[in-house]
């Protein structure tokens, strides 16, 4: 299981500036319920100084989600807007003491809903429609000019760092070579024409996850992945799907999708959200994906 800050907790029991903000001027709606993180942050800003004179969220997402949102609300109060697009998602994760490596994803939401809502306030056009940049992770929606901002401004090296930031490549895995390819180009611009690319600096990313204190035995993996499955399948059941466990090999688990999930266009998500809860009960990176892929024996 993830380990949180004392400051994440309080800002997960306690959140402060939650709900709508009634004389809200700028308003920046970013992530979507159907792929499980969604925030919308609203801004009372004074249009003489263009300093926030309030900030209040809403959000659907899990318990980092809520503090980052809760966190980013407190942080931008008193600033003037450009002061508060020099935000950063590590400055979010920095005010929390830190955030679990899996959960920054939720820095990097509050930082582009805070770049949304001041947009919406001046009257620009803030877009994440891909219109710059080629979608690279499906399950997700993130394009590639997302996943190249992320990766410069947080310094990361590997596609495990940029799933726990932006979520891209934690679905069906099939951008994982599209992923690795931006890193490659970052790397190769950071060292310039001619120049020998320098080793990676001492990461400004937190540690890499760490493994549960005791191995997990095969059983008793089976069976945590049985309990997430048995969790999510009652919001199947009710749009008339399911899903069961085919195989386990390895990091990789299959599983069928029968009824209604069997074919839908939102399998990717399904699979996505069920993937992330596994990865959370197991604490560490694995792959969910459906029956179909399994490798056929010879």
């Amino acid at each position: 299981m993830w380990e949180y800050s004392d400051k994440v907790r309080e800002h997960f029991f306690n959140p402060r500036n939650s709900g709508p903000l009634e004389e809200a001027n700028g308003i920046g709606d970013v992530g979507s319920i159907q792929c499980g993180d969604a925030l919308r942050l609203m801004l009372k800003v004074e249009p003489e100084t263009e300093i926030i004179l309030d900030a209040h969220f809403q959000t659907f997402g899990c318990g980092s989600a809520i503090a980052s949102s809760s966190a980013l609300t407190e942080m931008v109060k008193g600033m003037t807007l450009d002061q508060a697009l020099e935000v950063s998602n590590q400055n979010i994760a920095d005010y929390l003491d830190g955030l679990p490596p899996e959960k920054m994803h939720c820095s990097v939401m509050g930082r582009e809903a805070l770049q949304a809502a001041i947009a919406n306030y001046r009257g620009e056009e803030w877009s994440d429609d891909h219109e710059e940049g080629a979608l690279i992770c499906k399950c997700f929606a993130i394009d590639a000019v997302m996943i190249e901002d992320v990766v410069k401004a947080n310094d990361l090296h590997t596609v495990e760092e940029v799933t726990f930031y932006t979520k891209a490549g934690g679905g069906c895995a099939a951008c994982h070579e599209g992923i690795e390819e931006i890193l490659a180009k970052v790397k190769a611009d950071r060292a310039g024409p001619g120049e020998v690319s320098p080793p990676p600096a001492c990461p400004a990313t937190p540690e890499a996850p760490k493994p549960p204190s005791t191995k997990l035995t095969l059983v008793q993996k089976i069976k945590k992945i049985e309990e997430v499955l048995e969790s999510v399948r009652p919001m199947l059941q009710r749009d008339h799907g399911d899903v069961e466990l085919a195989d386990v090999q390895g990091k990789k688990i299959y599983v069928h999708l029968k009824g209604a999930c069997s074919g839908c266009m939102m399998e990717a998500a399904t699979l996505g959200g069920i993937q992330q809860k596994m990865i959370e009960t197991l604490g560490e990176l694995v792959q969910v994906l459906p029956s179909s892929h399994m490798p056929v024996e010879a």
